[in-house]
């Protein structure tokens, strides 16, 4: 089954980078593009990688709102951007702060730093960035893999979206 997965993503990734790069901006916008770049600066991150992971998250809608409560553009909870605005200086966070693209993507892009450097290896981080710090630390104690197919699959997805930006955007 895994050997069938990475033959369909490797044939997908083919087909997709055969695409020319106007084609690719017509199907993956890249909104917000000044402020994605600025933190990906000011965060060292790759903006191909964060615009990856906020299509991926949120297909660039600042609106967005899942059912477990994480908001906006990269997806996050209150919880968890609260304690980002704590700890790059912020004092006074409100829930309805997730709804600001520019606040949005600034806490987002900490928190994914955060994880780069805390796991120094991007598919971690991603996974973490998916399904949690505890998860992932629960499977790296127990020498397994990331357990969530569904996990699996975003940062594949990602991973994947990430060269599309930069062949689409020159990220």
């Amino acid at each position: 089954m895994t050997v069938l997965v990475a033959a369909v993503a490797a044939s997908f990734a083919y087909l997709r980078s055969g695409e020319p790069a106007w084609f690719q901006r017509l199907r993956y916008p890249l909104r917000y593009e000044q402020i994605v770049r600025g933190h990906a600066r000011n965060y060292r991150l790759d903006p191909a990688l964060l615009a990856a992971v906020i299509y991926q998250e949120s297909k660039f809608r600042a609106d967005a709102k899942s059912g477990s409560g994480a908001i906006g553009l990269m997806q996050l909870r209150p919880d968890t951007a609260k304690g980002i605005a704590i700890r790059t200086g912020g004092s006074r966070f409100r829930t309805s702060d997730l709804y600001n693209p520019e606040l949005n993507v600034r806490y987002g892009s900490w928190y994914l730093r955060h994880l780069l450097d805390k796991y120094d290896d991007e598919k971690t981080a991603l996974a973490a960035y998916n399904a949690g710090q505890r998860n992932v630390d629960t499977w790296r104690a127990e020498g397994k893999g990331v357990q969530f197919s569904e996990t699996r699959a975003y940062v594949d997805r990602v991973e994947d979206l990430k060269d599309v930006y930069r062949h689409a955007y020159g990220l």
